[in-house]
């Protein structure tokens, strides 16, 4: 019988090239946390993804107001569509 005992078993392994900045980073972090430098990984990834989301929801519920409002003044809709074209363009050079 297998124990993990809580930890999360791993079946990935990642290698990775930082600068010395962000290694600096990584283990104050480690230190301060308590945690390997592989479970501060895992945190920041899973903080970041939640922060995306949390935006992401942030935007639906302002576009659900909008629709309440039965509009968008000209200049707003303009500024989302430019807003939006840029993040996409944005996609495209981040792969």
């Amino acid at each position: 019988m297998v124990y993990n005992y809580g930890m999360a078993k791993m079946n990935n392994r990642a290698t990775f090239a930082l600068d010395d900045e962000t290694v600096s980073r990584l283990k104050k972090l480690s230190l301060l946390w308590h945690v390997s430098q592989a479970e501060v990984v895992r945190k920041a990834v899973k903080i970041a993804d939640r922060q995306i989301e949390e935006k992401r929801k942030e935007k639906l519920s302002n576009l659900y107001l909008y629709q309440e409002k039965k509009g968008l003044d000209p200049e707003a809709a303009d500024a989302y569509l430019l807003e939006a074209s840029e993040n996409r363009a944005e996609w495209r050079h981040e792969k």
